[in-house]
């Protein structure tokens, strides 16, 4: 029987250069121990290159076409790549843009499964049972405290975190991961169930997780990770893969979606 391919969609701000780099390397590392599976990867963008908060509004508004242009192409799962977008949009609104999205690929003839990176980081840390943790992120100290106010709205209690408070999007890509283990080693972590490396999906991460995991002793884990086991379990498929940390390492391949998750497969 020849391999079945998946085609993944994501939604990603124009400026946006990691995360068509960082879930396609997640999925095709997967690839190695799931030959029956193949994913081509396709996106259609929302123009963001500072990332301030009317930039985000602007760009968030632009979600509905790009939700259409890609059930164009019958994706079978989507992905919303711009965590602190969603989190800038009040408290919990992840549930209402994943609902709107998907009903847009309805309407369109191409029902799919919608994944946000900022309700994937929610439910991520919900499915290790992390409810306390320390994090890194890119952008500026107000937006930074937008994201742990949304994480503790969420039942997430953030222990300390550090904003590196870098405005422009393309320079947040050129952020070398290598520093990041070190940085959070610096975060009073002691106490925390779970560290995020990266609560963004630009600032590149993923080849230092496992090397942060080593280090601090306990899960980590970014946006970008949780987004793939997300989009894994949507499409009914075990979320798992080499390299990215103790998420997808297999101890939570059959864990639930998040409830109401908007046209998800039945997860088993």
């Amino acid at each position: 029987m020849p391999p079945r391919t998946y085609r993944i969609g994501q939604i990603v701000p124009s400026s946006n250069v990691t995360m068509e780099t960082e879930v396609p390397a997640i999925l095709r590392a997967r690839m190695e121990t799931a030959p029956d599976e193949r994913f081509t990867f396709h996106s259609s963008r929302m123009r963001m290159t500072h990332v301030t908060p009317e930039q985000l509004r602007a760009m968030d508004a632009d979600s509905d076409r790009c939700a259409a242009e890609l059930s164009d192409a019958r994706v079978d799962v989507l992905g919303y790549a711009c965590l602190v977008a969603i989190m800038s949009m009040g408290l919990g609104y992840h549930r209402a843009s994943e609902e709107r999205l998907h009903a847009r690929t309805v309407e369109n003839g191409a029902p799919a499964p919608v994944v946000t990176s900022a309700g994937a980081l929610v439910h991520g840390l919900h499915t290790m049972g992390a409810r306390k943790v320390a994090l890194l992120a890119p952008y500026m100290r107000p937006l930074t405290q937008t994201v742990v106010d949304y994480l503790t709205h969420e039942g997430i209690e953030v222990l300390d975190y550090r904003a590196l408070e870098i405005p422009d999007n393309l320079e947040v890509a050129a952020h070398d991961p290598a520093r990041l283990p070190g940085l959070a080693r610096a975060l009073d972590h002691s106490d925390a169930d779970a560290v995020v490396l990266s609560a963004c999906v630009q600032m590149p991460s993923l080849g230092a997780i496992e090397e942060a995991e080593q280090l601090l002793g306990k899960p980590v884990v970014s946006a970008a990770v949780c987004t793939a086991h997300q989009m894994l379990r949507a499409l009914d498929l075990s979320a798992v893969s080499p390299g990215a940390g103790h998420l997808l390492s297999g101890a939570y391949a059959h864990s639930p979606l998040a409830p109401g998750a908007p046209g998800a497969a039945a997860a088993g």
